[in-house]
């Protein structure tokens, strides 16, 4: 919420500077976020009147102007503007003046030949407009000289608030002013709602269809209105707080609401056809909105609509073909509150924001219809002309009963329950001040809420009210007491393993990556996603367009833009959710890893190689290591990779038949030549919500298990089918003696035509390396015979391989 220094005294009686406002602002909770003073940015330029204007004589359009600046000599300048002439009063830069509208320094400088000390400025220039078409006219006796923001009155500075959704009534000025004033810094301004009767009866009258959505409804009609550009300081305020003027009689409805959070609209009554229908949509209806949009309406959405068809969306923007324009004569005036969730939902469903739904969704003040349409009425006979009729009023305010509103607050509540020891009396002055009906009932006040506070609904809420406005920063600091001095954990496994994950990525060299959630919806259908359910309504760039469907497209085009800047061999990871599809359980966790090119820099000792598929294979199994599985009980399954991967150099990594782990592998060539990166690219993908949970062991380490005998290592080599994975021989080898067996490594594969013209066609043979570690006593040669005898049964029986002679 935006609004100037200027606008908060027009309600709020205060000699209280920008400092301390801004102080107290964040002292009662309207969190300031920033303060923007426009005179600052205006600091060089002032006022200057162009004595003379003669035709330049190198160039048609440029004019040679003698400018006095109201201090010292006149200055000469070169000057474009069409409008520019003797006797102009407008706005003068001075040389070494930043321009914030073109972003350039002025300098001395020759232009076509004649030398140019300064420039006259147009409204784009000071960025006060889009109008370029000339330079800025002041009224002729403005001082020459003076700063220009003060002549411009653009002196006010703009204080930007954050609102948090219970606020809504934080939305207009006089919100802000009430809290201010209850805070002590000032007194609130009575609002002077006037009292016009109108001279005649609307010819357009309103019926409420859909009571539930729009309970009440005030309208008036208005006829012989000229609709030309608003006055000058109402355009100033709507441009500080970022609202584009557009007519004097959007720009009235967009004043009001504003200042008192009370969303009007304002229809051209020529081009409304018969009364007025507030009721809901119909399925395949559709409204050209005043946003050039077109929406398809459906079933539940609160529409404004003529004896033709839909003229506005209820609470959140007007329709283009009753629109009003500089032509329009008579007009009719919404004033009306609409249901805070039907308006939410509908806003969604067409995926439209305006400044009304916006207001709408977090609370409109209910009783403050009539006043509305009082404020709105004066502005528009005073700035429009004309004659209005008599209000028209359909329904009944949305207000509950008092008995409904009315909280009980216990006198010493704020403190035990606050921490805040405040007088009784103080406690009245702010909820009064706030806008609260009181009654003394002895041991407890009897409050009742305001209608613009929608939000409280409880004692704990006026004990909050209270403790806000005396300041957050009162609270005294009291240390907590035991057992509750030490905060229980509150990570869940799943958080626990994520940060284990970081940790183990990062140790092994791989720097960690931050990207978007989303994804160009190319990238998104090399990697399985690109449904229309995974679409974005509203990307914040048109190549965002989809959620991601795993982590590596983003990492894969993160590597090729630092190989585009010169850093080979890039090493990345990231731990996040992929959405593989729009329903809940669709949002996965993962943990995934690129290498990309050689396996290190060029090195005398240990030349580099490319990444591989068993780079990324050690990446994923440390992972689950880390995550508490033991990779040795992980199936590797060499057919289950997707499409993305190279088919041959990748797997997918199951516990069970069903779940699926993860996959590693060297990325899809096809793949990569669509990404633009260079290969090769070696990655893994990790599930770390489909890990099994780990088993609880209590806090204290295990024992230390340090065997006093030495190791005895003893190699079998053995021949088996050209299609047996090696993992299936070692953990063969493996189970024939747990205890004894303490690991089995792959040293050596034998393959390729050679291997098949000594072993046979469609063999190989894998030497493995097993180590034995004796636990109770040394081990007789006869015993270690019989273990590797098992040894042998057990591999050929699982892979149906012999013993290599």
């Amino acid at each position: 919420m935006k609004f100037t220094l200027g606008w908060l005294k027009d309600f709020l009686d205060t000699e209280a500077g920008i400092d301390e406002i801004v102080e107290t602002l964040n002292r009662i909770g309207l969190e300031v976020e920033e303060v923007i003073d426009p005179a600052q940015k205006l600091g060089n330029f002032v006022t200057a009147k162009i004595i003379s204007a003669e035709k330049h004589p190198d160039a048609d359009k440029l004019k040679v102007c003698m400018v006095d600046t109201g201090h010292g000599e006149p200055v000469q300048v070169v000057c474009g503007a069409p409008n520019a002439r003797a006797g102009l009063v407008g706005v003068f830069a001075p040389p070494g003046t930043h321009i914030p509208g073109t972003g350039l320094d002025l300098k001395v400088a020759k232009v076509r030949g004649v030398e140019s000390a300064g420039m006259m400025c147009s409204e784009r220039e000071l960025e006060i407009s889009d109008d370029h078409d000339g330079i800025i006219e002041l009224p002729g006796d403005t001082p020459l000289g003076e700063p220009a923001a003060e002549a411009l009155g653009l002196n006010d500075p703009v204080i930007e608030i954050a609102i948090t959704p219970n606020r809504g009534d934080a939305l207009g000025v006089y919100g802000i002013a009430r809290d201010l004033a209850a805070a002590g810094l000032g007194t609130l301004k009575p609002i002077e709602v006037p009292n016009i009767a109108g001279d005649y009866d609307s010819p357009i009258n309103v019926h409420l269809e859909y009571p539930e959505a729009c309970p009440h409804f005030i309208g008036r009609h208005f006829r012989g209105v000229q609709n030309g550009p608003s006055p000058a300081w109402m355009q100033h305020r709507l441009r500080a707080v970022g609202a584009r003027p557009i007519s004097a009689l959007v720009d009235i409805t967009n004043y009001i609401m504003f200042s008192f959070n009370r969303p009007l609209h304002v229809f051209d009554a020529a081009k409304v056809a018969g009364d007025l229908h507030v009721r809901s949509a119909r399925n395949g209806e559709k409204l050209l909105a005043l946003d050039g949009r077109e929406y398809e309406l459906e079933e539940g959405m609160v529409v404004i609509a003529d004896d033709r068809g839909p003229e506005a969306l209820g609470g959140i923007i007007g329709g283009e073909e009753s629109g009003c324009t500089e032509d329009t004569t008579e007009v009719f005036l919404e004033v009306a509150w609409f249901d805070p969730i039907r308006t939410a939902i509908t806003g969604r469903k067409l995926n439209v924001m305006t400044d009304a739904r916006y207001r709408f969704e977090r609370g409109v003040d209910p009783a403050f219809l009539p006043a509305g349409a009082q404020l709105a009425s004066k502005l528009i006979l005073e700035l429009c002309g004309g004659e209005c009729s008599h209000l028209v009023e359909a329904g009944e305010p949305a207000v509950p009963p008092k008995e409904k509103r009315t909280f009980r607050l216990r006198k010493d509540r704020v403190k035990t329950l606050g921490g805040l020891d405040v007088p009784e009396a103080k406690q009245k002055e702010i909820l009064e001040k706030l806008g609260f009906e009181l009654a003394d009932e002895g041991e407890a006040i009897a409050a009742v809420a305001p209608t613009w506070r929608p939000d409280i609904r409880g004692e704990a809420d006026l004990v909050e009210e209270i403790v806000r406005i005396v300041g957050l920063d009162e609270l005294p600091s009291t240390p907590l007491e035991r057992p509750y001095a030490v905060a229980r954990p509150v990570l869940t496994e799943l958080q626990k393993r994520q940060v284990r994950t970081r940790h183990l990525l990062a140790s092994r060299g791989l720097l960690e990556a931050a990207t978007y959630a989303f994804l160009p919806k190319r990238h998104a259908e090399l990697f399985g996603g690109g449904s229309k359910a995974l679409e974005l309504a509203n990307p914040i760039s048109s190549e965002l367009s989809d959620m991601r469907p795993s982590l590596l497209p983003n990492l894969i085009a993160a590597a090729g833009r630092n190989i585009a800047r010169g850093f080979p061999n890039v090493r990345l990871f990231e731990v996040g959710s992929v959405y593989l599809s729009d329903e809940p359980e669709g949002e996965r966790v993962m943990a995934a890893g690129i290498r990309q090119g050689m396996s290190g820099p060029r090195h005398w000792a240990q030349p580099p190689r490319p990444v591989d598929a068993f780079d990324a294979k050690a990446d994923a199994l440390a992972v689950l290591a880390a995550a508490g599985l033991n990779p040795e009980s992980v199936q590797v399954d060499a057919e289950g990779a997707p499409d993305w991967y190279h088919p041959g150099r990748s797997a997918a990594l199951k516990l069970g038949p069903k779940n699926v782990l993860g996959y590693f592998g060297e990325i899809h060539p096809a793949v990569l030549k669509e990404l633009d990166v260079k290969g090769p690219v070696a990655a893994f993908e990790i599930f770390l919500d489909a890990l099994p949970a780990k088993r609880r062991k209590g806090t204290a380490k295990p024992p230390l298990d340090a065997p006093d005998l030495m190791p005895l290592r003893r190699d079998l080599a053995f021949v088996v089918d050209a299609d047996v994975p090696a993992a299936t021989i070692v953990r063969a080898a493996k189970a024939a003696d747990k205890a004894l067996i303490d690991q089995v490594r792959v040293f050596d594969v034998f393959t390729g035509h050679k291997a098949e013209e000594q072993l046979g066609t469609g063999k190989k043979s894998v030497a493995i390396e097993i180590i034995i570690q004796p636990r109770k006593a040394t081990l007789t040669d006869e015993q270690i015979q019989a273990l590797m005898d098992k040894v042998v049964k057990a591999v050929e029986k699982t892979t149906g391989g012999t013993l290599r002679g």
